[in-house]
């Protein structure tokens, strides 16, 4: 047997780890695996393409259907640039609050969910408690899919999954969906007193441009479905956040850079959104190779992040529910791994301690009441297995 820990002394361990998405997650996984073997409880990694990253999963109590996953993510995001008071992976308690990176999103609540391990043996639950942790959430949800994907296959299926990013334990029903274009827009250079012997990839990507405005005017002029409607904005959104391109102001641009993304609310489809890019994306690439044969269009994109949809009757939602006695309306637009967890067949919910207000900042920190009134409902999530 190992040694118990409580729960701030996991977050301590947690968080000393600088598991920055850019960089390995390994020796947090080689500890949370030392740490649950230490029980008796065997885990099982995913790794990604590069092996210096992974996911870890373990089946707590007996081998059977109906028990709970509680799942985080063990990256964060950097601290490069931001004006810390403290020694970001360092945690420190000051005026009833935790400080230190991840502390909020989302270490606290993998700390709690490590800490219900010995907990769950001692009650011998009768349904199993499963612990997933994954990689590369901050940069796109990346790590759970093949996670989920590896549980289905060796895991007996839970009845429910707790997704534990920080609600300020409000059960979260909803979130949006996401996806995201990078686009290269290949010009063909000439003096710009040459202007119709070039091709100006900065001029091109301006009508990129007015095809998001168009559908964002489009849009927000239907009126939303009753799911939506409970989202903030209660419509699909396409946004460029940067854009990048040129070289003179008396050249023609060979390049421009771009990313459009769409969010949307749950009620909606984002590939709708991204076919109809995709065709515009290849209708102007045939147009500009016409007009020089080294200018056009490339363009890919990631399979974005899928929402969470308020489900009927949800177990999961029904477990949090009756156990916090929050019977209100809660939906987000930011994304989780909960969607997810979702389309693989999961009852999903989002809930855990601290406020997202907090995730990413300079001087992040989960107040020392919520931290403690989350493993107090874990702990109540744990009694309804036994």
């Amino acid at each position: 047997m190992t040694e118990t820990l409580s729960a701030r002394a996991i977050l301590d361990r947690l968080v000393a780890f600088p598991t920055v998405s850019r960089d390995s997650n390994l020796e947090l996984v080689d500890w949370v695996e030392q740490y649950l073997a230490g029980f008796g409880v065997s885990s099982r990694r995913v790794y990604d393409a590069t092996g210096k990253k992974a996911a870890l999963y373990a089946n707590v109590g007996p081998e059977v259907e109906g028990g709970v996953v509680l799942s985080g993510h063990t990256d964060v995001v950097p601290v490069d640039g931001q004006d810390w008071s403290t020694d970001p992976f360092t945690v420190v308690e000051k005026d009833g609050r935790l400080y230190g990176r991840g502390t909020c999103d989302m270490k606290g609540f993998d700390a709690l969910a490590l800490a219900m391990v010995p907990y769950a043996l001692e009650r011998r639950v009768a349904r199993p408690l499963q612990i997933a942790l994954s990689y590369d959430e901050e940069v796109g949800c990346i790590g759970a899919p093949p996670m989920i994907d590896d549980m289905v296959q060796h895991l007996p299926r839970a009845a429910s999954a707790v997704i534990g990013e920080p609600t300020m334990l409000r059960p979260v029903t909803g979130h949006n969906a996401s996806v995201m274009f990078r686009i290269h827009v290949k010009g063909y250079e000439v003096h710009s007193s040459k202007l119709p012997q070039g091709v100006s990839a900065v001029h091109e990507a301006g009508r990129i441009l007015n095809w998001v405005n168009e559908i964002n005017d489009r849009i927000q002029a239907i009126e939303p479905d009753p799911v939506s409607a409970l989202f903030d904005p209660p419509f699909t959104t396409c946004h460029v956040g940067m854009i990048q391109g040129g070289t003179a102001h008396n050249i023609t641009a060979k390049d421009c850079h771009l990313n459009v993304g769409f969010r949307c609310p749950a009620g909606d489809d984002p590939e709708r959104y991204a076919s109809e890019l995709s065709a515009f994306l290849d209708d102007l690439h045939v147009r500009l190779a016409a007009r020089h044969p080294k200018a056009g269009i490339d363009y890919d994109r990631n399979f974005g992040v899928p929402g969470l949809k308020p489900e009927s009757e949800g177990r999961a939602e029904g477990l949090i529910r009756q156990l916090t006695g929050d019977n209100g309306t809660h939906v987000v637009t930011y994304g989780t791994e909960a969607g997810q967890f979702q389309e693989r067949g999961y009852s999903a919910v989002v809930c855990g301690p601290g406020d997202i207000s907090q995730a990413h900042q300079p001087d992040e920190w989960i107040a020392v009441d919520q931290f403690e009134k989350g493993e107090a409902l874990l702990r109540r999530v744990v009694d309804t297995l036994v």
